[in-house]
């Protein structure tokens, strides 16, 4: 059973960054190299542990305020086993997502499935665009129609084809989609993430760094200072980003109410005994059903679902082209602009109301971008010119060679301008149709919480990876339900479409200027194109989205604000979680333990060792935390081994297994105790059982202590073959970056003396000892002492291994103001109380778990 121990503030821990031990860089190659350091880029590299300590000689764990410390210094780096290795990959759920090799075959199954999951809110607008445009400024004549029917295809091809198909799905993160993908590239490149946990070496991720050309480096260098230098800036930016994914939850409820209410709304043209509170039951009965076999999958729904899709579409076409051959062709006139022109003049402040149902076409326009995580590029491209774009256009072309005979049928034109010998098999292709499009947006919906999750800005959830093949398909069971209860509410509220088609525009305007925004960021950073290229897009879409949404907003006060409302909702919730989760890491930050309290309290820790291993989770990723020295003082004895754990997400979708674990030692080698880095991207899947998490890290700890060896040997080599006596002769050296540096003594003498100068532990005073030592000897000893050292670990692992797990609440001060005090006492304690323990990934037994609760005062 789980112990919890209450305690109080931690307030009197000291945060004094005591030590600035030299650690060796993270490499990728097997090569080692020399790099020169100096005072002022001590931080860059020691790296993410600057109170951390590696006892080896070359590490010179020399004590930064030490005044007969040398200004300057050079260590060599070698490759270091950071990681979990191949191994990792054989851990259950860990899969990868590859597009690039499937066969014809394969190919074909994925195109089902994009046509399933990504295109079925967009395929599903004829179902109400013009019904809607047409409530807001009725049909006068042959030239309205045409007039409506111009805008409709225009804003089809302005904004699902050039500004999503053409260019926003270009900017995704490695294949990741969504608000939340743009911020987390922008924070690849800049440091504007306010959580300030950023480590030097997670630029050194083979995802983390993209390729890109340089001709506007000067600008996108000033922008970046810009961005990393202004606070007001970098929150600017999360408020965005925030906004826009709590319109693209708005838009996972008020999709699929739009969707089936106008689908089933087809029974009043076909059986004239159907009244619209019928439709309204029908739709609630249609929704349950739907967001219950969401827990089935994207790949196996999207699968069986594909070829559904598929006849829709084809339905479509052929729809449209039997009116347009039955009816009249004269609307293909409307591919000429000018009639978008005579239409306002004509209309004037009707037509500006209609642009509210005109959005309409073009809602499922973010689910293509927020979806992408599902399947790739190309494929999304290539099915929507292609299939989707030709047969939606022929679709809205024959709605409107119907309406210019007969402008009495605008209220259901889609359904009366279906041929009455195949309306049943239609309206039933249409209902599955419209079903399939209310997943769309509610899968995007998962992919973004999770994406906000991962990086601090959305309470821990649920989340259940439904494909075994693709990482990024995900079910959240807490979402998917809440989503079902707010849409029921929608559906017998608003029961009216003009209505809820309002709330919908609201809700896709939200999501589409924020995306905007953040590509034209993305545009300016990252890309580095020409200026004038990045205005004209930024202002002729921002400027388009901004009309559109001027006339939705207009009707705000129809039933739509409740859309508003609940996107309000969830926009707190995640800056409310973020605020919170903030304060606590910068309290943490300032409130770790001091190295010299280590060194009083000696490789005993000032308590009793008793065999086994601790593995301490914390989200501190520098020094150590303080919640250490509260089980220090709780509890009457310590594991011989603690390894501080600290799972950190990165600004990427996935970190290579190879790359995903970093190892430090802490204080010298008699005290036992390390750090492990865990980086996950925010698309990476974590399923590892608790035994197969300690297998793993076990065998790192071996190879990480091996190579560690294996470094000391080098340098232990290099002392040999360095010639003392001959200290007066100036040496050059050739840094990595290309620079060159004029030495006046050898390169390891320095070192060496500097590290006998201070000794400040066992270890250290042992190898002076040892210099006088001959070669071969000190060979043999150094295989002794690994050799114990890998026997400790192995009968420690054999004792057993314990979690350690720190529970730290912030509250807010007395002194606080009254704001502060509710956000952070209430609502988030409560988020907090409610959300997911991030040690649920793991599944521990109670039997396992040891936890210390700690209360920061914020």
């Amino acid at each position: 059973m789980a112990e919890e121990v209450g305690l109080g503030s931690g307030g009197s821990s000291s945060s004094k960054r005591d030590t600035n031990g030299v650690g060796l860089s993270s490499m990728d190659s097997l090569e080692s190299r020399w790099v020169f350091q100096d005072e002022d880029d001590s931080e860059i590299n020691s790296e993410e542990d600057d109170d951390d300590y590696d006892d080896a000689p070359h590490l010179a764990g020399v004590d930064s305020d030490d005044e007969d410390a040398p200004d300057q210094r050079l260590i060599r780096t070698g490759p270091r086993i950071d990681s979990f290795d191949v191994e990792a990959l054989e851990v259950p759920g860990v899969q990868r997502s590859d597009y690039e090799d499937f066969g014809i075959g394969r190919k074909i199954i994925l195109a089902f499935q994009t046509l399933g999951v990504v295109f079925g809110d967009v395929g599903t607008s004829p179902l109400y665009t013009f019904s809607v445009m047409f409530s807001k400024a009725p049909i006068n004549g042959k030239e309205d129609v045409i007039g409506a029917l111009s805008l409709v295809l225009y804003t089809l091809i302005l904004i699902p084809l050039v500004k999503y198909v053409l260019v926003v799905l270009w900017a995704n993160d490695d294949g990741e989609g969504g608000t939340f993908a743009l911020y987390s590239l922008i924070c690849r490149h800049a440091k504007v993430s306010l959580l300030p946990n950023q480590l030097p070496s997670d630029a050194r991720i083979s995802s983390f760094r993209l390729k890109v050309p340089s001709a506007e480096l000067e600008r996108s260098l000033k922008i970046k200072e810009r961005l990393e230098t202004s606070l007001t800036l970098k929150k600017l930016l999360l408020i965005l980003v925030l906004a826009g994914t709590s319109m693209v939850i708005a838009d996972g409820v008020v999709t699929p109410a739009m969707s089936v209410m106008s689908a089933v709304g087809g029974l009043k043209v076909g059986v004239d005994a159907i009244e619209q509170d019928e439709v309204v039951m029908i739709s609630v009965a249609f929704l349950v059903v739907l967001f219950s076999v969401q827990k089935f999958g994207t790949s196996k729904v999207g699968l069986a679902v594909g070829p559904a899709l598929f006849i829709w579409f084809c339905s479509l076409a052929a729809i449209g082209i039997y009116n347009l051959v039955k009816y009249d062709t004269s609307v293909l006139r409307a591919f000429n602009p000018v009639h978008i022109y005579l239409y306002f003049k004509r209309n004037s402040v009707k037509a500006w109301y209609a642009l509210g149902g005109c959005l309409l076409c073009a809602t499922g326009s973010e689910a293509m971008f927020a979806d992408l995580c599902y399947f790739s590029v190309q494929s999304i491209q290539l099915t929507f010119v292609f299939l989707v774009l030709p047969c939606l256009l022929l679709g809205y072309l024959g709605q409107a060679a119907y309406l210019i005979n007969n402008p009495s049928g605008a209220e259901q034109v889609f359904f009366s301008s279906i041929p009455s010998g195949v309306f049943w098999p239609i309206f039933l292709i249409a209902n599955i149709a419209a079903l399939i499009a209310s997943r769309t947006m509610t899968t995007a919906t998962f992919s973004c919480i999770k994406q906000s999750t991962a990086l601090g800005c959305f309470p821990r959830l649920k989340i259940v990876h439904t494909s075994r093949k693709f990482m990024g398909q995900i079910y959240i069971p807490v979402i998917n339900w809440f989503l079902l209860v707010i849409c029921l509410i929608v559906v017998c509220s608003i029961s009216s479409i003009n209505e809820i088609g309002n709330a919908y525009g609201i809700a896709e305007l939200g999501v589409m200027m924020m995306t905007t925004v953040l590509v034209t960021i993305v545009m300016l950073l990252i890309w580095q194109i020409n200026i004038v290229i990045v205005l004209s897009f930024a202002i002729f879409f921002l400027g388009l989205e901004l009309t559109f949404f001027s006339s939705v907003l207009w009707s705000v006060a129809d039933g739509s604000w409740i859309i508003l409302v609940f996107a309000v909702i969830m926009f707190l919730i995640m800056y409310v979680w973020n605020y919170g989760s903030k304060l606590k890491y910068e309290t943490e930050v300032k409130q770790k333990l001091s190295m010299d309290l280590m060194r009083e309290l000696g490789c005993n820790l000032g308590t009793i060792r008793a065999p086994g291993i601790g593995l301490l989770y914390n989200e501190l990723v520098k020094g150590v935390p303080a919640i250490f020295g509260h089980f220090l003082t709780t509890l009457p004895a310590i594991h011989s081994m603690v390894i501080f754990v600290s799972i950190k997400y990165v600004p990427v979708p996935v970190v290579p297994q190879s790359e995903r674990f970093l190892f430090r030692r802490v204080c010298p080698k008699s005290y036992h105790i390390f750090r492990c880095i865990a980086r996950y991207g925010y698309k990476d899947v974590r399923k590892e059982n608790h035994q197969t998490f300690e297998q793993l890290l076990i065998e790192s700890l071996e190879k990480f202590i091996r190579r560690e060896a294996q470094e000391r040997q080098l340098e232990s080599d290099g002392d040999e073959d360095t010639d003392y006596e001959d200290t007066s002769l100036s040496r050059v050296f050739i840094g990595p970056n290309g620079s060159v540096y004029s030495l006046a003594v050898p390169l390891l003498a320095e070192i060496v003396g500097s590290s006998n100068k201070n000794p400040i532990s066992e270890a250290s005073t042992s190898e002076e000892v040892k210099a006088d030592l001959p070669a071969d000897q000190l060979i043999s000893d150094a295989e002794h002492g690994l050799e114990r050292e890998l026997s400790f670990i192995r009968k420690a692992k054999e004792s057993g291994v314990v979690y350690l797990l720190g529970h730290g609440d912030i509250r807010a001060r007395k002194e606080s103001w009254f704001i502060k005090k509710l956000v952070i006492n209430y609502f988030y304690a409560f988020l907090r109380k409610n959300c997911r323990r991030g040690i649920a990934n793991l599944s521990v037994p109670h039997s396992h778990l040891m936890q210390v609760g700690m209360t920061y005062m914020v």
